[in-house]
């Protein structure tokens, strides 16, 4: 399955339509970057995805093993470091379960989440083709 997003930015400054699918969201700045602050930002977005994905996939993992996890809650956030060479941005997750696993499960689901493909593509493995049309 082709999957694809269309963003179309309009005439009121950061504001942007987007359109997945049959699903519509909005992106757009907070007010202190110049935007109107009336939707999420698309570092936001990439965090949700992240976020979303992994969760996903240690569901599908865990349903697969008949593990009962019950609610699973991935925080995605990002970092800044100042180092010699500038800021360093990085993401962290953090992962809970509502049903404690075992420390065997965790090892396994700590490694199933790093199969995420959305985490995968941010890591560097998809390569980005740009055309100007």
């Amino acid at each position: 399955m082709k999957q694809q997003a269309e963003v179309t930015l309009t005439d009121k400054k950061y504001f942007a339509e987007a359109k997945m699918r049959n699903h519509f969201s909005v992106i757009d700045e907070p007010v202190k970057a110049g935007g109107g602050d009336t939707g999420p930002t698309p570092v936001e977005y990439l965090l949700t995805a992240i976020g979303g994905c992994v969760s996903i996939t240690l569901r599908m993992y865990a349903d697969r093993k008949g593990w009962d996890l019950g609610e699973i809650k991935v925080i995605v956030s990002q970092k800044e470091e100042l180092t010699k060479d500038g800021i360093k941005k990085s993401l962290l997750e953090e992962i809970s379960f509502e049903k404690e696993p075992t420390e065997e499960q965790k090892a396994k689901l700590l490694i199933i989440a790093g199969k995420c493909p959305v985490a995968k593509m941010v890591k560097g493995e998809t390569d980005i083709e740009t055309q100007l049309k």
